[in-house]
C-alpha cells in the first residue's frame, strides 16, 4: 500500500479541491444517514406500544443536561404532540415523510460525492497518459531498440485503462468508506458499547481471511498484463510484415503464434478473475455470519434480567451494523483492485522511471549555426558497453564541404552520423562544432542545425503540406511550394486530389518510394539546415527516382555542410572528400580518384559496382 499512497500524492495533488469536496459530502452523507435512521426508533417504540411515558418539552439552554438527552427527550415530545395532534397513524406517516426526506438529503450528497470525484478520476487518467507520452518523446533512440512498440502501445492503453478501472475507481472508496466506518461505529459505541466491542473481536477475523484471498493478485494481475504486451506486440508486429508475411505464405504460422499468446492471456486473465470473483462472495458470507453472531449476542443481552439495550434500539443498532457491511464490501473489493492495479503502474512507472542517458548541460551553450568546421576527435562508441562499433575515429568536416561515409553494412557508418545530433552519446573522444563539444551545446539548438534525409523516409499520416512543415514553424504556402519544387516534388503533389491538402496515407503508403523521397528532401528544404545528413538517401530507388532524387539532394547539397552515407559510390563521386569505414576504423580517406589510384578497400568497392 506504500506504493499506491506514494503514486497518489504525486498525481492527486493537482486535484485537492475536488478531494476536499468528495469529503465534505460523504461526511454530510453519512451523517445524514444516521440521523435518517434514528428516526426509526420512534416509529418502533409507538408501533409495539412501548413507551408509555409523558414527554414535556425542555429548553436547548436547560442545565444539568447533555445536549444528547434534551434532544433525545424533544424528539419523543414532538412524536407524542404529533400522535395527540394528529393520531398515531398520521404521526408514523410524518415521521415517514421525514425519513424519506432525509435519504433524499442523504442520497443527493452521495450523488455529488461521487460527481465531484469524476474530474478527478479522469485527470490522473490523463496526466498519467500525457506523462508517459512525454517520457516516451524525450527518451533517446536506444531505448526504443531494447522495447518492443507493441509491448510500449500496450502499457500506454491496457495498463492505463487498468490503472483508471483498479486504483482511480477505489479512490471513492478508501475516501467515503473510512468517513463512514468512522460514524457509524460511533454510533454503534454510544448505542451499546458491549455489542459494539464484541463486534470489533470478530471483525479482525474478516479482514484477515480476505487478505489471504487478495495476497496474489498483483503477482497474477502482472503476469496478465505481460502476456497482453505479448499479444500487443505480435499484432503491431503483423501489421508492420503484412507484406512479408504474405510474401512467404506464413498465415497459419502467424495464426498459430498469435493463437498460443492470446491463448496464455485468456489463461492469466481466467485466474486472475476467478480470484477477483471471489470477493463478493466472501464477503457477502463473512458479512451474514457477522450479522448472525451479534442477533445471537445481542438476543442474549436482552433477554438478561438486566439489558442494557431495549428491542427497538437493538434493531436500530443492527440497522446501522448491516450499514457498515456495505463499507467493509467496499473495502475488500480495492483491496482486490489496488494490487491489480498496482501491477499495471510498475509496468507503467518502467517507462516514466526509465533512465535519459542525453543530459543537457547545466548552463547549455546556445549556438545560431555552423560557422567554421566539425571535428570528430579520436571518437568510440559501443552499444552495450563492451563490443565497440566505432574506434578511435577522427575527422573533421569544414563548412560547406561534402563528406562521403562508404564501407560494408555494420562497418559503423550510420552510428558514426547519429553521434553528432546527440541521438547516442560517444563513450570515447569527443565530437565538436566550431570548437564547443556537442555535450555542452543546448539540444534543441543543435538538432535544429541539422537536416536529415534517410534511406526510409518516414512520414506521418497527414497532408502534404503537413509533412513538409513538420518541425517548422509559421511556414508560408509559397515557401512550401519552393522546398517542393527543389525536392522535385511539386508537379506529382499539384497531380493529386487535392494537393498540398492531400494526405499521403499511413508512413505514406499511398505514394512511391521516390516520392517519398522527394517529400522527405522538400522537408529538409523547409528546414534550411546548416548540416545535412544523408543516408542511403537512393539506395532503394529505381534508376528514374534515383535521377530525380539525386537531382533535388544535389540543389540541397549545394549551399550545405554534408555528410552523405553512401553505398552507391556513382552518388559521391564528386564529394570533397570520401572516408572509407572497415570494422568501426577509417581505413581510407581522400576523393574518388585518390582512393581508386591507392586499390584498396574502396577500389574494391568500385569494381563490384561496375560489374
Amino acid at each position: 500500500m506504500k506504493e499506491f499512497f506514494r503514486v497518489m500524492r504525486h498525481f492527486v495533488t493537482p486535484y485537492k479541491g475536488y478531494l476536499a469536496g468528495s469529503l465534505v459530502f460523504n461526511l454530510l452523507s453519512a451523517i445524514l444517514n444516521v440521523f435518517s435512521f434514528v428516526s426509526i426508533i420512534p416509529m418502533l417504540q409507538m408501533l409495539f406500544g412501548i413507551d408509555q411515558n409523558r414527554y414535556e418539552f425542555i429548553p436547548w439552554s436547560a442545565a444539568g443536561m447533555s445536549i444528547k438527552d434534551i434532544a433525545v427527550n424533544n424528539m419523543y415530545w414532538y412524536t407524542t404532540e404529533l400522535m395527540d395532534q394528529y393520531g398515531a397513524a398520521t404521526a408514523l406517516l410524518l415521521i415517514g415523510l421525514f425519513l424519506v426526506t432525509a435519504t433524499l438529503l442523504k442520497t443527493g450528497c452521495y450523488f455529488a460525492s461521487v460527481a465531484i470525484m469524476v474530474p478527478l478520476r479522469t485527470g490522473i487518467v490523463r496526466d498519467i497518459r500525457t506523462q508517459v507520452y512525454h517520457k516516451i518523446v524525450s527518451l533517446p533512440l536506444s531505448f526504443f531498440s531494447d522495447e518492443r512498440k507493441g509491448d510500449i502501445i500496450a502499457r500506454m492503453s491496457g495498463d492505463v485503462n487498468e490503472i483508471e478501472n483498479s486504483i482511480t475507481g477505489s479512490l471513492d472508496m478508501l475516501i467515503k468508506n473510512p468517513i463512514l466506518l468512522t460514524c457509524y461505529f460511533g454510533v454503534l459505541i454510544y448505542t451499546s458499547w458491549q455489542l459494539t466491542l464484541f463486534t470489533i473481536i470478530v471483525l479482525p477475523l474478516m479482514g484477515w481471511l480476505m487478505g489471504r484471498i487478495g495476497r496474489k493478485l498483483k503477482h497474477q494481475s502482472l503476469d496478465a498484463q505481460n502476456k497482453w504486451s505479448e499479444t500487443m506486440a505480435q499484432l503491431e508486429e503483423t501489421l508492420g510484415g503484412m507484406r512479408i508475411i504474405k510474401a512467404f505464405t506464413a498465415e497459419h504460422k502467424m495464426t498459430a503464434r498469435f493463437d498460443r499468446s492470446t491463448n496464455d492471456f485468456r489463461d492469466a486473465s481466467n485466474r486472475v478473475a476467478i480470484r477477483q470473483a471471489s470477493a463478493h462472495p466472501v464477503s457477502e458470507f463473512l458479512g451474514t455470519a457477522l450479522i448472525v453472531l451479534v442477533l445471537w449476542y445481542g438476543g442474549t443481552l436482552i433477554f438478561s434480567d438486566h439489558s442494557p439495550i431495549d428491542a427497538p434500539t437493538f434493531i436500530f443498532y443492527m440497522v446501522i451494523l448491516y450499514s457498515i457491511i456495505q463499507p467493509l464490501k467496499d473495502f475488500s473489493k480495492a483491496s482486490y483492485a489496488i494490487p491489480k492495479g498496482m501491477a499495471s503502474v510498475e509496468r507503467v512507472n518502467k517507462i516514466l522511471n526509465a533512465e535519459n542517458p542525453i543530459k543537457e548541460a547545466a548552463e547549455p551553450v546556445h549556438t545560431e549555426g555552423l560557422k567554421d568546421e566539425i571535428v570528430f576527435k579520436n571518437v568510440s562508441f559501443s552499444y552495450n558497453g563492451t563490443t565497440p562499433v566505432l574506434q578511435g575515429v577522427d575527422l573533421k568536416v569544414r563548412r560547406g564541404e561534402t563528406i562521403a561515409l562508404v564501407g560494408q553494412s555494420g562497418s559503423g557508418k550510420s552510428t558514426l552520423v547519429d553521434l553528432l545530433p546527440r541521438y547516442h552519446d560517444v563513450t570515447g573522444g569527443e565530437i565538436t562544432i566550431d570548437g564547443v563539444n556537442v555535450k555542452a551545446l543546448a539540444l534543441s539548438d543543435l538538432r535544429q542545425l541539422i537536416g536529415n534525409v534517410n534511406q526510409e523516409a518516414i512520414l506521418f499520416n497527414d497532408t502534404f503540406y503537413n509533412n513538409i512543415t513538420f518541425g517548422v514553424e509559421n511556414a508560408t504556402m509559397e515557401q512550401v511550394v519552393e522546398a517542393a519544387k527543389v525536392a522535385n516534388a511539386h508537379d506529382f503533389i499539384m497531380e493529386s486530389e487535392q494537393g498540398y491538402n492531400t494526405k499521403v496515407g499511413d508512413r505514406g503508403c499511398k505514394l512511391s518510394g521516390g516520392q517519398r523521397q522527394r517529400i522527405s528532401i522538400a522537408r529538409a528544404v523547409l528546414k534550411n539546415p546548416d548540416i545535412l545528413i544523408l543516408d542511403e538517401a537512393t539506395s532503394a530507388l529505381d534508376t528514374e527516382s534515383e535521377r530525380l532524387v539525386q537531382e533535388a539532394l544535389e540543389r540541397l547539397m549545394s549551399t550545405r555542410t554534408t555528410i552523405a552515407i553512401a553505398h552507391r559510390l556513382s552518388t559521391i563521386k564528386n564529394a570533397d572528400e570520401i572516408c572509407v569505414l572497415y570494422e568501426g576504423r577509417i581505413v581510407e580517406r581522400g576523393t574518388h580518384e585518390e582512393l581508386l589510384k591507392l586499390g584498396g578497400y574502396y577500389k574494391r568497392l568500385n569494381d563490384m559496382q561496375q560489374l
